[in-house]
Parts: structure tokens; C-alpha cells; sequence
């Protein structure tokens, strides 16, 4: 009777070492998210979270923090870096004060479609920028998130010229070249950081701020904002990084599961643009928002951020020849 007890007992805490064991073998990875739930970076940290699971059958997960839980993006890029967070998702002007060359991917008007943003990014721009990261930040780019204009929003009225502009207390990123084309446009805007941002239009210390579509309606700006400007400026790319410390600590398998999920996450992040940014046009217009486009198809506004920006940034992009290679690859 004893020896079946202690048999079973034996069996019991065999199965209860397997289970652990197998509980050790799976790795769950944590993924920042600078915006809130409901917009694109959470929207191409679900579809890499699933894809990674599939491809490495269950061994690999991930799991997401959006709204900015693990902190704010530029601080999620230190600490992927010294390998304390696995991934995060993040406006990519917020990599570039740790690799300057990304920068060029945020000159004003120099991407002027979805298509040509999705042109450059998973193009050889897109793999020289990326390599550009790793020996700079210490973090790989493995997937983007495509999130359309960051279009102009304001509490206070309707903005179509940049006499329009002036007098506006605009919110940008703690970043040198959105500082610069606010500047060029004739006024100082007010760097602050992204979780701030909401708070700060709710109390009108700041009038108004530039995102995506998909961006406002996520953060409920319209709630806090009345008028839209159609400003196309600059189209919102973000970024999926991974700790290159992280990554190479892992097998050539799951090296190549994570590349293959955020490619897949990429493609999901375009599609996913195309079907959603109509609809929700006109989901703000019916909370009470009011949309306009910029006076004579928005050409003072270009020719003061071109002619003023972009010779400004030319040596930390790599050079005027760098910037005219790539605008000749996109037939320009």
C-alpha cells in the first residue's frame, strides 16, 4: 500500500515537473505601446503578437502595454537598448534623436502617399535605416506601423493659411525637425511629452497638436478639439523595435519568426489603414468635428518647410545627395 502511494506520489510530481518545465520553455515578451488601444500601433502589436505565436507554435508570445505603461517612447528606445524591454512601438520621430539618419523618412513632404511610404520603409531605404538603428541605438526595426498624415487639430478655429496659424499654441514632440517646421511656418510650438498631450488641450494650456486620423480618434482628441486641417506634412510612420540585445539572444529560428511576424504585421498595418481612415473621417465629422484643406492646395506651406527644413537637417540625414537619391527613386 505504501510503495502504490509512494508510486503515485511519484507519477504526481512528475507530471507537476513536466507542466513547469514546459512553463519555463515558453517565453512571453513585452511589448510598449506609446498610444492608446483602438489605434495603429496597437493595431500592428495584435497582428505581430498572433503571428508570433503561430510561427513558433505557442513557445513565443506577446504581450502588449499600450497607453504608454512601460513609459513615455523615447524612454521605451534606452531601455530596449540596454536590453531591460523587449519591443516597443513608437512614432519614429522619436528614434531619431538615437539614429539621426531616420530622419530623413520625416522631412516635411517628402513622402507624399501611403504608397510610397510603404515604398521606402520595406525598401532598401527601409533595411539601410534599419542597420542605421542597430549600430546607433542598439534596437532593430522588425515591423512599421502605417498611420497616415498627421493632420493639423485645434480648439479655437478653422485653419487654412498660415496667417491662420499664428497666435496658436501648438503641441509637437520633443523634436528638433517638427520644431523646425512649426518655425518655419511662423510660430514657436510647445514641445511636450505624448502622455501630457491630452491633458494639456482638456486645460487649454496648449490650442492644438498634428496625428493621424486614426491617432485622434483613438485618443479621443475630439473631445478636446473642435477643427481638423487636412496638413499633409508628414506622413506618421511607427516603428516596431526590438532590443538588439534580446534579439540576438535568441535561436536563428526565432530570429527569423519574429522578422517574418513583423513583416506580417506590416502588410496587416497597411491594409488596415486603406479600410479604416474613411470611415473614421466621418465618425469624427459626426461627433462635431469640422474638417478643412489648406488654402491653394497647401503650397506656401511647402515651399516655407522645404526651402527652410530641409537644407537645415542635411548632414544629420547624410547628406543633400542622400535626400535627392531617394526623392529620385519615388519619380521625383
Amino acid at each position: 500500500m505504501k510503495l502504490k502511494t509512494l508510486l503515485k506520489g511519484s507519477v504526481v510530481w512528475a507530471a507537476a515537473g513536466l507542466l513547469i518545465a514546459s512553463a519555463a520553455s515558453a517565453t512571453t515578451f513585452k511589448v510598449a505601446i506609446g498610444d492608446a488601444a483602438g489605434g495603429t500601433q496597437h493595431e500592428l502589436g495584435k497582428a505581430f503578437a498572433e503571428s508570433l505565436k503561430e510561427k513558433t507554435g505557442g513557445k513565443f508570445t506577446a504581450d502588449l502595454f499600450p497607453n504608454s505603461q512601460l513609459g513615455d517612447e523615447q524612454d521605451t528606445v534606452n531601455d530596449a537598448a540596454m536590453g531591460l524591454l523587449d519591443f516597443s512601438i513608437l512614432a519614429i520621430n522619436n528614434v531619431t534623436p538615437f539614429s539621426p539618419s531616420v530622419a530623413v523618412l520625416t522631412l516635411p513632404y517628402v513622402i507624399q502617399s501611403a504608397e510610397e511610404a510603404k515604398k521606402l520603409t520595406l525598401g532598401e531605404v527601409g533595411k539601410e535605416l534599419t542597420e542605421n538603428t542597430i549600430r546607433d541605438a542598439g534596437v532593430r526595426i522588425v515591423g512599421w506601423s502605417y498611420s497616415g498624415f498627421r493632420v493639423l487639430t485645434n480648439s479655437k478655429r478653422p485653419i487654412k493659411t498660415l496667417e491662420d496659424l499664428k497666435g496658436l499654441v501648438i503641441r509637437v514632440p520633443k523634436n528638433e525637425l517638427m520644431i523646425a517646421s512649426y518655425k518655419s511656418w511662423g510660430i514657436n510650438p510647445s514641445p511636450l511629452a505624448w502622455s501630457e498631450t491630452f491633458t494639456a488641450l482638456q486645460q487649454r494650456v496648449v490650442d492644438g497638436q498634428d496625428n493621424p486620423y486614426i491617432t485622434i480618434s483613438a485618443m479621443k482628441f475630439n473631445e478636446v478639439q473642435k477643427y481638423i486641417t487636412n496638413i499633409r506634412y508628414l506622413f506618421s510612420l511607427e516603428p516596431l523595435i526590438v532590443s538588439e540585445q534580446i534579439f540576438q539572444q535568441q535561436s536563428p529560428d526565432v530570429q527569423q519568426a519574429i522578422l517574418d511576424a513583423g513583416m506580417e504585421a506590416t502588410e496587416h498595418s497597411f491594409t488596415y489603414l486603406q479600410e479604416t481612415e474613411s470611415r473614421i473621417k466621418d465618425e469624427l465629422v459626426a461627433a462635431g468635428m469640422e474638417i478643412s484643406d489648406p488654402a491653394n492646395d497647401e503650397k506656401e506651406w511647402i515651399e516655407a518647410a522645404t526651402t527652410q527644413v530641409w537644407p537645415a537637417f542635411y548632414d544629420s540625414i547624410g547628406g543633400k545627395k542622400r535626400l535627392d537619391e531617394i526623392l529620385a527613386s519615388l519619380g521625383r
